[in-house]
């Protein structure tokens, strides 16, 4: 087992997320950084369907039943075991008894933890992964959560280390037209991809609210509620765009504008409030 001392802000165990059941309104989920989640279980030998620990902000502190293999990904941040500094983005033992502690993020908000094994939770529709937006998986973290280590590992790793650039400041997402773009105005197209956005306060793994110039609807009335993807961008009546992230609902009636190519995910989920980006068509 690994027990949960302290969660932080918000803890989360996620892997690849929940396959198939999107027609009847079941988000995917999982990891908001998918390429730091499967990044952490390569370097501990793990199974690519494994789940990880998703700490967002740090804060993240757990003790380990016995000797394991971890390793720490994504947001750059302060790694400590029984107080002395442990490494970023390369495996690293644990004793039985030892101490895991994540400082706050220099950069970035999301990091991950991979236990080799992974993190056995009971399965909810196929997916370990926590939905911050139904409910379905496990709940966030609790102090005192006890974590089954798993049996979903290949070959020792052979890697000491991997270098991973730091988050960017303010990326650049490639966006392509979305299916609903004509229920925008002429010029909607546009002002998203030329003009800086900013992410809001009342951002999280649903989506991120953005503050910038108004897009307006070309037409009124909504549309049928339709399935989305993670990266589409969103645009209710007051104009202010939402980008999705891992737990998305269906559209409410919405059009979608844009959707955010798959490799710029993982820069969009380490976006804080008060960061800024660009799009580019």
């Amino acid at each position: 087992m690994l027990t949960v001392v302290a969660p932080g802000p918000l803890a989360t165990v996620q892997d690849l997320g929940r396959l198939g059941w999107s027609a009847i309104g079941v988000t995917r989920s999982g990891a908001a950084d998918r390429a730091a989640h499967a990044l952490a279980n390569r370097l501990v030998g793990n199974h690519p369907a494994a789940a990880t620990i998703e700490a967002t902000a740090g804060g993240l502190r757990l003790r380990a039943g016995r000797v394991c293999l971890v390793a720490v990904t994504g947001a750059p941040l302060p790694v400590s075991v029984d107080g002395r500094a442990g490494p970023l983005s390369a495996p690293f033992p644990l004793a039985a008894g030892a101490e895991l502690a994540l400082g706050t993020p220099s950069a970035g908000l999301r990091s991950y933890l991979a236990v080799r094994g992974g993190v056995a939770v009971p399965p909810v529709l196929g997916s370990r992964s926590t939905d911050t937006l139904s409910g379905l998986g496990p709940a966030p973290l609790r102090p005192g959560d006890e974590l089954p280590i798993g049996d979903l590992a290949g070959d020792e790793p052979v890697v000491d280390v991997a270098p991973v650039a730091r988050p960017a400041v303010r990326p650049v997402l490639g966006v392509l037209p979305g299916p609903r773009r004509d229920r925008l105005a002429a010029d909607a197209w546009t002002l998203l991809t030329s003009a800086e956005w900013t992410v809001g306060a009342d951002s999280d793994r649903v989506g991120l609210r953005l503050a910038g110039p108004a897009l307006r609807h070309a037409t009124t009335g909504e549309l049928p509620s339709e399935g989305l993807v993670p990266g589409a961008v969103q645009v209710p009546p007051d104009g202010a765009p939402v980008l999705f992230l891992a737990d998305h609902p269906v559209t409410g009636g919405y059009p979608v504008l844009a959707v955010v190519r798959t490799a710029d995910l993982p820069a969009v989920a380490q976006l804080r409030p008060g960061d800024r980006l660009r799009f580019r068509a």
